[in-house]
Formats: C-alpha cells, structure tokens, sequence
C-alpha cells in the first residue's frame, strides 16, 4: 500500500526530538484538546487556511478574488493575492513513499551525527497506518515517536515495536484532572505506559509543566513513582509552559482559552524526582 497521510511541517536539524541530529515530521490531528496546546494546527487532520491579523492591510484583495466565500475549501487563490504574505496553507498530502523518499535524503548525514527520523504532531498515532507504512520504508534508518500515548493499546503496541526510540508524555497521574485539562482520560496512557516500560525500548518521558495544573510536588511524585522500575527510561524531561503558546489559535479561527494563571511561573522541581532515583531534567 501506498497510503496518504496529512503533515504540517518537516523540521530539519531538529536537536530536541531525540538522540543526535533529527528532522521530524509534523503530522496532523490529535485526539487530545490540552488547553495549553502551542500547534492548533496540529489539532485537525485536514488542511487548513492560516491567517496572520498581525500586519494586515486590510485592503481586500483575499475576499475579492475568493471563488468560494460561502465555505473555504483551501484552495489557495488568496494566498498569492495577500500583499503582506500573511496567508498560508497548514497541511499537504503525500504519500507514505513520497514522504520516505523525501526523508531518505539525509541518511548518511543523519547516520554520520547519530541522529535519525522523529514522527511527532499532532499525535502521530492519529494516522496509523499511515505510520506505519513510513517506518516500514525507514526500517534502517533511526526512528522516533514523540506521543501522547493516547491510543488503542493494540495499536501503540504495533507502534512501539516498529521504533528505536520513543519520547512519550506523561501531563498527570490523577484521572480527573487529565479528563478536564486534556478532553480525555489517562487511562489507556497509563496502560501504554506500562507496555513501553517493558517493551526492551529506550525512552524519555516528557512532562508539559503548567502552572497550577500539573506542576505539584503530588504529581511529580505519582510520576516518579509509575517509572521507579523503568530500566530502559533516559529521563523525565521537564518543559515550562511558554505564554507564547497561544499565538496561532486565532490564525485558525479558533480562541484560545486556558483555565490557568499564564502569568505564574510554573515550578520545575526535580528534587521529588531524585528522591525516587529517577533522572530527570529540565528543558
């Protein structure tokens, strides 16, 4: 099979998406709404219109040659017409050949610096089998996922065993909290959680710290605990959250919305961490 999946951005000399020098592909849609989510744009599988207010002109010339203004089909006759190049399209499709083929390129140069291919999103399990058809074209090549773990543990399972690699979010320990601040439960994560710790794969647990919603020394410990008998875990990586996380939203004509204080500083303690042996860093 040859299937089509939907990405938003290739990033070359990537140096936080894994061991080494990477480029990682940016694959659209996620089943998660995390309220502090920076890539709206990720959050959708289809293609979307991007449109930046800031520096508009407002002189017009988007709406006067729009064939469609009933419904926007992404066609892209508004783009060239944009005085300021503040319009773009978010997404294309390619085939899984197309895209391995393109990834192919730097092999000897991502072998030389030991780095590889990393898939991230979005959640890139949201496109699975189209996934999964890149890593069967990538298969002497160093791969990499950077996920939620939110999948059919079937599915994470085929997933996992196909990777070098794998950086997965671990956001909170406790149910509820996760339910109300990401739009789903953490249970089938803790379940894929469980997998990855004795699956044999080198990974890292990355944690988005957002002040006042996961940053407690309670959550950091549960989390420490959960990877005390992780022998193959390089670290837990701390990420503070960034207030610039909400630039993009009205782009896609979406708002942005976080139930947090933006203006406190999230704390990134790794002393809980050490307590239970557990490395852990901050970014």
């Amino acid at each position: 099979m040859n299937r089509q999946g939907t990405i938003f951005d290739i990033k070359q000399l990537a140096v936080f998406d894994g061991p080494g020098i990477r480029t990682t592909v940016f694959l659209k849609g996620c089943p998660l709404r995390c309220m502090w989510c920076h890539n709206p744009e990720g959050l959708t599988s289809r293609v979307q219109l991007m449109r930046s207010e800031n520096g508009c002109l407002h002189c017009g010339r988007c709406r006067a040659v729009c064939r469609h203004p009933e419904e926007c089909i992404t066609c892209g006759t508004c783009i060239n017409a944009c005085p300021k190049n503040l319009i773009h399209i978010s997404g294309h499709v390619m085939t899984s050949g197309e895209l391995t083929e393109r990834l192919r390129r730097d092999k000897k140069y991502l072998e030389n610096v030991g780095g590889g291919i990393t898939f991230s999103g979005g959640e890139p399990m949201f496109q699975p089998e189209f996934l999964l058809e890149c890593l069967d074209g990538l298969q002497d090549m160093h791969t990499c996922i950077e996920t939620s773990g939110y999948a059919v543990p079937e599915l994470y399972k085929r997933i996992i065993d196909r990777l070098d690699y794998v950086i997965m979010d671990l956001k909170m320990v406790d149910e509820k909290k996760h339910r109300y601040y990401t739009g789903v439960s953490n249970q089938v994560i803790l379940e894929n959680l469980k997998y990855l710790k004795n699956s044999g794969k080198p990974f890292r647990i990355r944690i988005p710290v957002i002040p006042g919603v996961n940053d407690s020394p309670e959550n950091f410990r549960e989390t420490a605990r959960l990877l005390t008998d992780a022998k193959m875990l390089d670290f837990v990586e701390l990420l503070p959250y960034h207030t610039t996380a909400g630039a993009k939203y009205k782009m896609v004509g979406m708002e942005y919305r976080p139930e947090f204080d933006e203006g406190q500083q999230p704390r990134m303690d790794t002393a809980v961490f050490a307590e239970y042996d557990v490395p852990c860093r901050k970014m």
